[in-house]
């Protein structure tokens, strides 16, 4: 008896299974049916805690560049204006969305087992380097704060997101929820440290440390990251990135409404502290550098608890309120008043509400793809979402060119118009999957 493996089909789930041939009769035998994700168990889980070390190595940073971006402005980067300033934020997020396309396909081929460790060194490695840049040479913290940090994260939280597909299906929010809430959980860590130890042990041990805490993660995560899925060889490069994704309506109002979104999304994590500032005379009060912690805090929350609830009630429903309820609290609540228990408020519930935005979006996408395709179609959404990451937080810049409370407030209206527009593409997805109101989509 000899064995020989075959593909089952197309788009297997799981472990491909071997099919036995028949050597006195030539036969194939049927193969059996392909499993699904398993939903659960130790390899599971254990890449779950892997991913999330990843998601908070990499796009926890960018979640706490609020603070980096006050951190220069005030100090380190004084002598240049706050667009410029801002411009590195903006850029890192755009080339962190613009090679998701590339990075995504690549997982798809080549799994986690390279692309991990090879993200890890790469990300460390550029803190290493910003630790080293000199205040007031902007074009040092461009290079290694902006380009090598993107570059290397890129490879390493879009795989850490399109794995979780491979082991989940029916609690696939839920389970996705952890890596982008650790996310978050970079959010408050990141800022805390850049507000206290530059004080004690200057900028450069402040980096350094936070880079060998994404070391400490990135080899914990490349020790329990797997996937059940076979390697296989790369595509062409005509096909290396899922273009004929966009001849699904669906994913192309996916895409539309995270461009939207993408727009006013990180204007309260990256503005509320400098907000809470001029709102109190340009003064820096104890709170003001907490307002992003709090919203950060809550936002854990609001990236777990809602894949919980999307699981049952539909991921589209979920993520098409929660991004209408984000910009009513904008223009409800940020707009009106600068008063800081209002900001306190605020802080707390947006996070909460902005939360479902980061960990609902690539399970929609998930849920409407061919899970041979998962990491390319995720890829896809985050490229064509780069544009509004770029131009986002830059125009936020030149919308508050002085810092005065009625330049902030355009700022705020802005950001509240986008956060309609990106919900209004949400519903149009969720229309395209069902035009029954009352049912889980």
């Amino acid at each position: 008896m000899a064995s020989e493996s075959i593909a089952l089909s197309p788009t297997p789930t799981i472990r491909e299974k071997n099919s036995s041939q028949d050597v006195e009769m030539g036969q194939p035998l049927k193969p059996p049916m392909a499993a699904q994700p398993p939903d659960g168990g130790l390899d599971a889980w254990l890449t779950i805690l892997g991913a999330s070390l990843v998601a908070f190595a990499t796009f926890g940073t960018v979640n706490g560049y609020g603070a980096f971006n006050d951190y220069y402005a005030d100090t380190y980067l004084s002598d240049y204006s706050a667009t410029l300033v801002s411009m590195i934020g903006a850029l890192q997020l755009f080339l962190l969305y613009i090679f998701a396309g590339l990075s995504g396909a690549m997982f798809d081929s080549l799994g986690p087992r390279y692309m991990i460790p090879a993200s890890g060194l790469l990300t460390c490695f550029s803190f290493f380097m910003l630790s080293i840049t000199k205040p007031q040479h902007i074009y040092q913290q461009y290079l290694t704060h902006a380009v090598l940090f993107a570059l290397g994260a890129a490879f390493g939280f879009f795989p850490s997101l399109a794995i979780c597909g491979h082991w989940f299906k029916r609690r696939l929010a839920f389970a996705m929820g952890f890596p982008v809430g650790s996310a978050s959980l970079g959010g408050i860590i990141y800022p805390v440290m850049l507000n206290k130890l530059p004080q004690r042990v200057g900028f450069g041990w402040t980096i350094r440390i936070m880079a060998f805490m994404m070391l400490g993660c990135f080899i914990v995560a490349s020790l329990t990251m797997t996937t059940p899925r076979p390697r296989k060889p790369l595509p062409p490069l005509s096909k290396l990135f899922a273009f004929r994704a966009f001849r699904d309506p669906c994913f192309t109002c996916l895409c539309l409404a995270g461009w939207f979104s993408v727009f006013s999304t990180f204007n309260p994590f990256f503005y509320v502290g400098l907000y809470g500032a001029t709102a109190n005379g340009g003064e820096t009060t104890a709170l003001t550098p907490y307002y992003l912690v709090i919203m950060s805090a809550t936002s854990i929350v609001g990236r777990i608890l809602p894949g919980f609830v999307a699981d049952k009630l539909g991921r589209f429903n979920v993520i098409s309120f929660s991004t209408m309820l984000s910009g009513v609290l904008i223009l409800a609540v940020w707009y009106t008043s600068a008063a800081q228990p209002n900001l306190i408020a605020f802080s707390a519930v947006y996070g909460f509400a902005s939360g479902p935005f980061f960990s609902l979006i690539s399970p929609c996408v998930m849920q409407i793809s061919p899970i041979s395709e998962v990491g390319a179609r995720i890829g896809m959404l985050f490229f064509f979402m780069s544009t509004g990451a770029l131009a986002g937080t830059p125009l936020g810049g030149v919308f508050i060119r002085s810092e005065t409370l009625p330049n902030f407030r355009n700022l705020i209206l802005f950001s509240g118009i986008m956060a309609f527009v990106g919900s209004g593409f949400f519903i149009a997805a969720r229309l395209i999957r069902s035009r029954t109101l009352w049912t889980a989509v």
